[in-house]
């Protein structure tokens, strides 16, 4: 009778098994869906426009949603998330935070953008760069944001070129679109920009030519059109690179290293906001 208990029970169990609904059992995580890519698709000609709410400007100072991007100096901001996040990017060890990023995004054209022993507390370590040359590829969700990267190629010794050693990585978080440029050597393709989609924000080295010619990288800024850009890298000619914009770009030197941001404080006409520390 016990046999017969037990192959009744085990025969029900595959039964319930066999016939309840795939998706209910597989529990299987779908793949991110990136909401600043997704028109670009479609569209890689496209130029973005966005509009600003009422009563908007450029650091909002309370609200939910928010995210705080402070430049810590060199390529590396700190970016922090409403769910309490914190990316440094382009980490080579130099700046510290108060406590370890959860994240740190890291490029390879110099040694002043990566570190090979970075801080074991920090959770991820996100190379732009893959050992084999080929593109590295990046889609993680950690927290309230997405973290992707788009690979572009840098120059190599005695004029030669390395592909896929740089990557641009983009941060969705708080219905933001947020993208670092890295050491950015070439002018991008409508191939590069349908992969980056929309952003929102954007840093961007403005060095007078160390990564590219500032007319070539203003280029690149004008056809992003982010609505908050922010210069980095080695700027000692910041005017210079400002007076490569015209009036169709807002410009402003901070007083502060941190803006506080969200989707309803972006301004509704492009500004390079140039932190303090540049």
């Amino acid at each position: 009778m016990l046999l017969r208990c037990l192959a009744y029970t085990l025969a029900l169990i595959w039964l319930i098994h066999a016939l309840w609904p795939e998706q209910a059992h597989a529990q299987q995580t779908p793949a991110p869906v990136s909401q600043c890519q997704a028109i670009a698709e479609a569209t890689p000609m496209a130029t973005f426009v966005r509009f600003a709410m009422p009563g908007a400007t450029p650091a909002a100072a309370a609200g939910e949603g928010e995210v705080a991007i402070t430049y810590l100096g060199h390529s590396t901001f700190l970016i922090e998330t409403p769910g309490g996040i914190s990316i440094a990017t382009d980490y080579n060890g130099w700046f510290r935070t108060t406590s370890p990023p959860t994240v740190v995004t890291m490029n390879k054209a110099h040694t002043s953008h990566y570190t090979l022993t970075p801080d074991p507390a920090i959770r991820h370590v996100l190379h732009g760069w893959a050992d084999d040359g080929e593109p590295a590829r990046h889609a993680l969700v950690v927290g309230d944001v997405y973290i992707r990267s788009v690979s572009t190629d840098i120059r190599s010794g005695f004029g030669g070129m390395e592909p896929n050693g740089n990557s641009i990585f983009i941060f969705e978080v708080a219905g933001l679109c947020i993208g670092h440029l890295g050491h950015l050597h070439y002018e991008l393709d409508d191939s590069h920009y349908r992969q980056i989609g929309r952003l929102d924000v954007l840093m961007v080295p403005a060095d007078g030519g160390l990564t590219m010619g500032a007319e070539s990288m203003s280029r690149v800024v004008a056809r992003l059109r982010a609505a908050l850009i922010l210069p980095m890298h080695r700027p000692p000619l910041i005017d210079d690179f400002l007076a490569m914009f015209g009036d169709d770009f807002d410009k402003r030197f901070a007083t502060e290293a941190t803006v506080k941001l969200s989707l309803r404080s972006l301004p509704s006409k492009p500004l390079i906001y140039v932190l303090k520390g540049i």
